[in-house]
């Protein structure tokens, strides 16, 4: 159950049930890290059941820790050309909270082909909007963008430790930095094989997510959790996760991919 997984004595749980009533029932902040992604606007009537942001917003703020953080990834729909602009109802649905808006990323989406309005320039990317209560508490920034001066040597200045003057100091460019905010992944791939879900994100994606804001043994929950991609994830790189997926379809699908061998997965995806 969810308090055994929150206690230590199990490392994961999928919940039937819906999301806001499910969190309800959960201890208030209870929550380090959550990886989810809504039902767009063309998907809101989802396996007949009809999706309403407010409530989820309000709970996921009750059952997040201080410090804690939500990665939302969504898009818009077009609609008579037009884009609905749901996205940033729900963000501000965020704000309006409590929660502050950390980083405003993009998920560049690779290989979808042609998308959106012919009145429009082919839609590639979708929103990872970043929330945190207040200040995150865990923040491993990913540093693996390869750097193409390498081994360079830059002069300046720097200040001593008491503040009181310059020295000269010599900085060697590493062959690595941080990433962008902007990451690009192949849509609808995953190192496990086919999900059996129409809306999978990638593995990869979970995966540098739960790195950047979460540390093993942190909770990691996804309340919209379709084919368990934040599940299998969470659990791989040792932390404990807790799904809750209203469709009993889906949770069984997610309970057959939870109960098969870890797998030390290549994520060779794409940058």
């Amino acid at each position: 159950m969810i308090q055994d997984v929150l206690d230590g004595n199990k490392t994961w749980w999928i919940e039937t049930g819906e999301c806001s009533e499910v969190m309800a029932a959960m201890p208030e902040g209870c929550i380090d890290l959550t990886v989810t992604s809504p039902p767009y606007d063309n998907l809101r009537d989802y396996q007949g059941y009809t999706f309403e942001h407010e409530p989820i917003i309000e709970q996921l703020y009750r059952v997040t820790k201080p410090g804690g953080v939500v990665v939302w990834v969504v898009a818009d729909a077009t609609i008579d050309g037009s884009e609905t602009g749901t996205s940033f109802r729900q963000a501000l649905g965020f704000m309006d909270m409590g929660f502050n808006l950390h980083d405003t990323m993009i998920f560049q989406v690779a290989g979808t082909g042609a998308k959106g309005s012919n009145l429009a320039y082919w839609q590639s990317f979708e929103y990872m909007f970043v929330f945190s209560k207040g200040r995150p508490r865990v923040i491993n920034l990913l540093s693996d963008k390869k750097n193409t001066t390498v081994g360079g040597i830059s002069k300046g200045r720097a200040t001593t430790p008491d503040g009181t003057s310059k020295r000269p100091t010599t900085i060697t460019t590493p062959k690595y930095g941080k990433r962008t905010n902007i990451w690009r992944y192949m849509v609808g791939f995953n190192f496990s094989g086919n999900t059996g879900h129409p809306a999978p994100f990638p593995e990869t994606l979970a995966r540098d997510h739960i790195l950047s804001w979460s540390n093993p043994g942190d909770v990691v929950l996804d309340p919209m959790a379709g084919s368990g991609t934040t599940l299998v994830v969470a659990t791989d790189f040792d932390r404990r996760a807790i799904g809750i997926e209203i469709s009993e379809e889906y949770c069984e699908l997610i309970r057959r991919r939870m109960a098969g061998p870890k797998q030390e997965r290549l994520f060779g995806g794409t940058r």
